[in-house]
């Protein structure tokens, strides 16, 4: 190989490299309600690159919605957040959470009632159930009673394709989420 293109292959290859260093991507899990308000304002975060809604925590392999809000299948609805941590950290990701939802609804979101509605923090890493765990008790600390759950992450099922961007194709905002100041 001549040496002028050892050269360019050489800093192609470090290039390559580095822009994979630099631009990693994470994924994060929460369940606020109905998936549909959560995807739409998570989807508006800088560094935010996509938002699935989906379903998980339960013990039913691929659940369709109906099963899910059958309540037989012990999923919550869920959003699989994928975002660059040179951008957002998972800790603002989590502030907008407790922002967004109302995490001291037991079981609900506004009108929309039963288990697959519950408040909850699917952790990835030791790192992130400790930050999930810090900022509810920043908001217990405040004054708030909150019910969020903190759990391991299990497998996440992507829920029907009529489910996604649905705010998005249908011209809506959310009912059941407003963001409200909590930090």
């Amino acid at each position: 190989m001549d040496v002028k293109y050892r050269n360019y292959f050489t800093l192609f290859v470090y290039l390559y490299i580095y822009s994979k260093t630099l631009y990693m991507e994470r994924k994060a899990y929460f369940a606020g309600g109905c998936f549909w308000g959560v995807e739409h304002l998570m989807q508006q975060q800088e560094g935010v690159i996509s938002v699935v809604s989906g379903y998980m925590g339960g013990d039913k392999e691929n659940p369709t919605y109906q099963q899910v809000k059958s309540h037989t299948t012990g999923h919550a609805e869920t959003v699989e957040i994928t975002y660059n941590p040179q951008i957002v950290s998972y800790e603002t990701l989590l502030k907008l959470f407790m922002e967004i939802h109302d995490p001291t609804q037991l079981n609900r979101q506004g009108v929309d009632v039963g288990p697959q509605y519950r408040s909850e923090i699917f952790y990835l890493t030791e790192e992130e159930r400790e930050c999930a765990v810090g900022i509810i008790q920043i908001l217990k600390d405040k004054g708030f009673d909150v019910v969020t759950r903190v759990t391991p992450a299990s497998r996440f099922w992507m829920a029907e394709e009529y489910h996604q961007n649905y705010c998005e194709v249908h011209h809506i905002e959310p009912e059941c989420h407003v963001r409200v100041k909590r930090f």
